[in-house]
């Protein structure tokens, strides 16, 4: 059974190009075309593709808009973005919007026909630069909204915590870090401030449940 696509660019040369390319997939089946967003839902309305590939800036209706009204009264129609934006805004718009696909028109052929294979499976597609920018603003969001006492610590003050989870003395942990003994147990106290935490078996706990330490509790 074919995969019915339904293409969206408002360039004729695009839209002619991937036509031609995709007709030439045994698997794959271009039932319409289009150069506008509000003619795509009703293309789809008529014809329930499989997978439409979608452009983003088009006149009247744009496709971050078409793909909301489209994935919203069509959950199982799946849309594919092919756009020349890579910028953070379009990709992160698009896929909140309910598409399952972002790859840039400067990929090769191979590359579209392997994101219509795999969303058409089920799964999801986005171009190698498009990973690039999901992954960088979900570490950046990560980072604003998972905050702990752990980031709070500075880089010596990790360490001292990982050579007492460890098991160390506090005179071995001064000679390892060649400072003072002073040093190391004011670098304790600091510790046991910040994280609220008030014996060292507490300590080592901590260390072992954020990563610092593979020692086994």
């Amino acid at each position: 059974m074919s995969i019915k696509v339904l293409l969206v660019d408002d360039h004729a040369i695009i839209r002619e190009g991937l036509r031609s390319l995709l007709e030439k997939q045994p698997e794959m089946e271009v039932i319409a075309d289009t150069d506008d967003g509000r003619k795509a839902v009703e293309l789809v309305r008529e014809l329930l593709p499989d997978i439409v590939i979608m452009d983003i800036s088009m006149p009247g209706l744009n496709g971050i808009e078409a793909t909301r009204q489209i994935t919203a009264e069509f959950p199982d129609v799946k849309v594919i973005a092919l756009s020349i934006h890579s910028k953070r805004r379009f990709v992160a718009d698009m896929l909140s919007a309910g598409a399952t696909g972002y790859i840039l028109k400067e990929c090769l052929f191979d590359e579209l026909v392997q994101a219509i294979k795999a969303v058409a499976a089920g799964g999801r597609y986005l171009s190698p630069r498009i990973t690039d920018v999901v992954v960088s603003d979900y570490v950046k969001r990560l980072s604003a909204t998972t905050e702990s006492p752990f980031e709070a610590l500075k880089t010596r003050e990790r360490e001292v915590l990982q050579l007492v989870a460890e098991g160390k003395s506090t005179k071995q942990i001064a000679l390892e870090l060649h400072v003072s003994t002073k040093t190391i147990e004011a670098n304790r106290r600091q510790i046991m401030e910040k994280l609220n935490i008030h014996s060292v078996a507490e300590l080592t706990k901590y260390a072992v449940r954020e990563g610092l330490t593979a020692l086994e509790m």
